[in-house]
């Protein structure tokens, strides 16, 4: 994904299969350029972020919360430490979680054009 230039033919046919289904679901040329782009955007972009965050599980997502809390004084980051304590830190987060619900978003607001 990352050879823009000289793509094989696997990401081709992704992107193909991509832009078709798009065009068969309705969206004009215009639509689907701009719904490919937003999907393979945030999809890939989310990979790579998710790839160099240093926790794998629920138990490292913890770990590394409370040492940069530890390190961090509460004061200077109120947001950030309400967003750890309140969110990231309760029983069942998963940050996989936060993917779905980012597409959630786009999938509604593809739609909506879709349906303008």
């Amino acid at each position: 994904m990352d050879s823009g230039a000289t793509p094989g033919p696997a990401t081709l046919r992704h992107h193909d299969a991509v832009i078709g289904s798009l065009r068969r679901g309705g969206f004009t040329v215009a639509q689907a350029a701009h719904a490919f782009s937003l999907l393979d955007s945030y999809v890939y972009g989310f990979v790579l972020q998710e790839l160099s965050l240093p926790f794998d599980s629920a138990e490292d997502t913890a770990e590394v919360a409370e040492a940069i809390l530890a390190q961090m004084p509460a004061s200077e980051y109120p947001y950030l430490t309400e967003l750890t304590t309140d969110h990231v830190l309760q029983p069942g987060y998963d940050y996989a979680d936060e993917f779905v619900f980012g597409l959630d978003l786009i999938l509604d607001s593809l739609e909506r054009l879709l349906t303008a």
